[in-house]
C-alpha cells in the first residue's frame, strides 16, 4: 500500500513525488521513461541554469533527485487505474506479476498531454457511435458483439482482455505496424495487421475499409494506439475533462476523490515551469489529505 502513486516521470510528477516523499509518506512513481521533454535538444528559459541543458539531462537529474531522496521510481507502463476496495486505487502495469499489486490512497496522473491522434478517416465522425476510448468503460454495451481495437503496444493489449470475457470477437488492428506477443492465446481473438483506410457506417460504425480494398464488418473499434495518456486515465475512472484537459480545483484535484492531476494534461501553457508549479501543489495538496487521514 502506497500513501501515494505518481503515473508520469516528468517535472510535474517528479516535483510531486520530492515533497510528499519529504513530509515521510510513502510515494511510488511509475513511468515508460518517455517524455516529450525528452526531444528538447535545449533548454535556456528555465530558471537556474546558466547555460543551456537538454531535456534528457533535466528528466535524469529529477529522476536522481528523487532516488537520492528516497522516492521509489518503477519503469513500466501503466495501462490502467481502475477502483480497488475501502476508496483506494489500483495500478494496472504492463506485464504486471499476478502477485504484484499498487495499491494507493491518492493517485496523480501526470503524463502530459495528447499530443497523436490517428489520422484515419471516420474516427472523428463515429467518436460515441461505435467508436470509444475506453474498453473497461463500454465493455457491456458490445456483449456478443464483433468489435476491434485500434492499437499494436501494451494499452492495446490491456483493452483486449477487457473486452475478450465480454465480446463475440476481437480483432486487434495494427495498422500496417509490428505488434507485441499477445498473451491471452484466445479463440475468440485475431488479428489483423493491413493498413486502414477508412471506418464507415450510416448512422453508427459498421465496417473497416483496408487500403488493399478488403472489409471487415465490426460492432465497435476501441481506440488504443501507442501508451495510456492522462486523458485515457481520467476517462476511465470517470473524471471530467473539457477541451481535451483534465478538469482541476485549486487544489489540483480532479472531480474524482484523491485523484490529482498536474503538467500539460490540465491545459494552459505547456511550460516546464508550470508542470513544476502543479507538481508543487498536488504535492502539498495530498499531504495536507494525508495528514487529514482521508
Amino acid at each position: 500500500m502506497y500513501d501515494a502513486i505518481i503515473i508520469g516521470g516528468g517535472p510535474a510528477g517528479i516535483t510531486a513525488s520530492l515533497y510528499i516523499k519529504r513530509a515521510n509518506f510513502n510515494t511510488l512513481v511509475i513511468s515508460n521513461g518517455e517524455s516529450a521533454l525528452n526531444k528538447a535538444n535545449e533548454i535556456e528559459n528555465y530558471y537556474g541554469f546558466d547555460n543551456p541543458i537538454s531535456g534528457k539531462e533535466l528528466v535524469e537529474n529529477g529522476e536522481k533527485q528523487a532516488k537520492a531522496l528516497g522516492v521509489n521510481i518503477l519503469k513500466k507502463e501503466v495501462i490502467g487505474i481502475k477502483y480497488a476496495d475501502n476508496n483506494y486505487y489500483e495500478v494496472i502495469t504492463a506485464n504486471q506479476p499476478q502477485n504484484e499489486k499498487y495499491i494507493a490512497k491518492t493517485i496523480v496522473i501526470a503524463t502530459g498531454a495528447n499530443r497523436n491522434r490517428p489520422n484515419i478517416k471516420g474516427i472523428k465522425e463515429y467518436e460515441g457511435k461505435g467508436i470509444s476510448y475506453c474498453a473497461i468503460c463500454d465493455a457491456a454495451f458490445y456483449r456478443n458483439k464483433d468489435v476491434a481495437v485500434l492499437g499494436n503496444g501494451e494499452y492495446a493489449i490491456g483493452e483486449i482482455e477487457e473486452l475478450l470475457p465480454v465480446a463475440k470477437s476481437v480483432t486487434m488492428l495494427t495498422d500496417g505496424k509490428e505488434y507485441v506477443e499477445n498473451r491471452s492465446n484466445n479463440e475468440k481473438l485475431k488479428i489483423n495487421n493491413k493498413k486502414i483506410r477508412e471506418f464507415r457506417g450510416d448512422n453508427k460504425i459498421e465496417e473497416i475499409t483496408f487500403e488493399d480494398n478488403s472489409t471487415e464488418k465490426v460492432n465497435g473499434i476501441f481506440i488504443a494506439q501507442g501508451t495510456a495518456s492522462s486523458l485515457d486515465f481520467a476517462k476511465k475512472l470517470g473524471a471530467r475533462i473539457e477541451e481535451n484537459h483534465i478538469i482541476v480545483n485549486n487544489d489540483m484535484e480532479t472531480t474524482l476523490p484523491n485523484v490529482y492531476a498536474a503538467g500539460d494534461c490540465t491545459g494552459g501553457i505547456l511550460q516546464i515551469s508550470k508542470a513544476v508549479y502543479e507538481g508543487t501543489k498536488a504535492g502539498l495538496s495530498i499531504i495536507n489529505k494525508l495528514r487529514r487521514k482521508i
